[in-house]
Formats: structure tokens, sequence, C-alpha cells
């Protein structure tokens, strides 16, 4: 067995609900990994079923919270060295081979990666699209996640390295799924929000969205990503008025 084939001390860490039509395509990326655990929760498809085939192991896991949910995999992966990964993303060739040169000189113990988002049939190559640079490698004596139930994130004090080649992020839901599904956070985010003392006022309402479509679409250069781009950065910009409308809402109800 050459060095490129043989399988890293790495753990892949999936959290997983009802994801038969992704997962597989997930699992078939990260043959390099010593390790491919998949956390579900609850899955009635055939989730499980799919991942074991692929030899991943599966535990079965209630449903705690994003943040609670990743760690929890973390925790129980047979490897100090993890990938977290959603079953929505694949790892490409050049990221799998940046990764096992990682691992070797280990030159740090935390790494970030670039994510390309997939929106309207187009791979995104500017805005918020990419490069959406991402902690998702790391050892876990050095990094854990946190408890957040929503925009969960690797919290580390150790240096953190960059990755070459991509992490492939292709949601394949149709439109309205996808909107649901970011209503769905910007509720939980104005939850966490008001939770940690945070509050806001119609000032932010109006400035914030308008800021960020600003940045994403003129500095970073959405509009290059044609329709795709700009429906892309509105949704995120819709996203932070929404989070902040319902925080406003929670103040009001709080009074």
């Amino acid at each position: 067995m050459n060095a490129e084939s043989e399988k890293l001390p790495l753990t892949v860490a999936v959290i997983a609900l009802n994801a038969e039509a992704q997962i597989g395509a997930l699992l078939e990326s990260v043959g390099f990994a010593g390790e491919v655990l998949v956390v579900d929760s609850g899955s009635t498809d055939a989730t499980a079923s799919i991942a074991e085939a692929h030899g991943a192991r599966v535990i079965r896991k209630e449903w705690l919270g994003y943040g609670r949910q990743k760690q929890f995999a973390v925790s129980a992966a047979a490897h100090d060295w993890v990938l977290c990964l959603d079953v929505d993303e694949r790892v490409t060739p050049r990221l799998a081979q940046s990764i096992r040169q990682a691992l070797a000189e280990q030159r740090f113990k935390a790494g970030r990666m670039a994510r390309r988002n997939r929106f309207l049939g187009v791979w995104l190559s500017h805005g918020e699209g990419y490069p959406d640079w991402t902690l998702r490698l790391f050892h876990r004596a050095h990094a854990s996640w946190s408890n957040d139930e929503v925009h969960e994130a690797v919290l580390t004090t150790a240096e953190v390295g960059r990755l070459e080649g991509d992490l492939l992020h292709d949601s394949a839901e149709d439109v309205e799924t996808y909107m649901a599904k970011q209503y769905r956070y910007t509720s939980l985010h104005a939850q966490a929000l008001y939770r940690q003392g945070v509050r806001a006022g119609y000032a932010k309402l109006l400035l914030n969205p308008l800021v960020r479509f600003l940045k994403f679409y003129f500095l970073k250069l959405g509009f290059l990503d044609g329709g795709p781009g700009f429906a892309h950065v509105v949704i995120g910009c819709n996203n932070t008025f929404h989070k902040y409308l319902k925080l406003i809402e929670m103040q009001k109800a709080g009074k």
C-alpha cells in the first residue's frame, strides 16, 4: 500500500437526519479517513443503512442542537484528529491531499478550508459563496464546537492553518426548502442573541442588511456571479433583516 492510499488517523464526523439522497456522495469523497462516524438524530429513511454500507460507524443520538450534536460526534470519534462535515458537502481530491499533508507535517492543530457553494445550479466564485472560509479540521485536544444551537463555530486558541483545495457545498434543495431552512435559522439565531443579552433597534434592522449587501455584492464581487450571485447575497441580507426583526419582537414581548 503506497502512502497516498493509506488511511489517515482521522475521524470524519458527520451529523445526519433523513439524508439518504446526499450522504452517499459525501462518504465516497472521504475514503482517505481511518474512520467515518455518522451521528444520526432519528432518520426514518435509509440514511443509516447507506452509511453502514459505506463502512461508516453509526450512532443514534437525540437532537441536542447543532453545536452540541457536533461536539458529541467529536467526543465519540476514535481518533483525536477530526474533520467535521455536513451531509451536503464533498471533499475534493486537492483538499484531501492537503489534509493528508497537514497531518503528516503537524504544523498546526486546526485548519480552515475554502467552501464553494452551489446555488441555482451554479458554483459561486465570489460574494458569500466563495471562498467561504470554514474551520473544520482540528485536533480535539486543542479545539471544540461551541454550544450554539445554530451558527455554531469551532473554538480554539491554537494556531489555525489554511488548507488548499475546496470543500464543495451542494445542498441540492429547491428554493422553497432552502428558504424555509433559512427562515428557521433566523429564529434560532435571534433566540440565541436574546439569551446572550444582545439587543437591537430599528437602525440595526435597516443598516445591517444594507452593509451586508454592499460588502458581499460589491466589495466581494458577488455581481460577477450573475443572477445566482445576486439572489444568494439578497437572501443573506434578508436573513439578517429577519433575525433582527425577530429579536426586536422578543425585546418588546419581554418588557
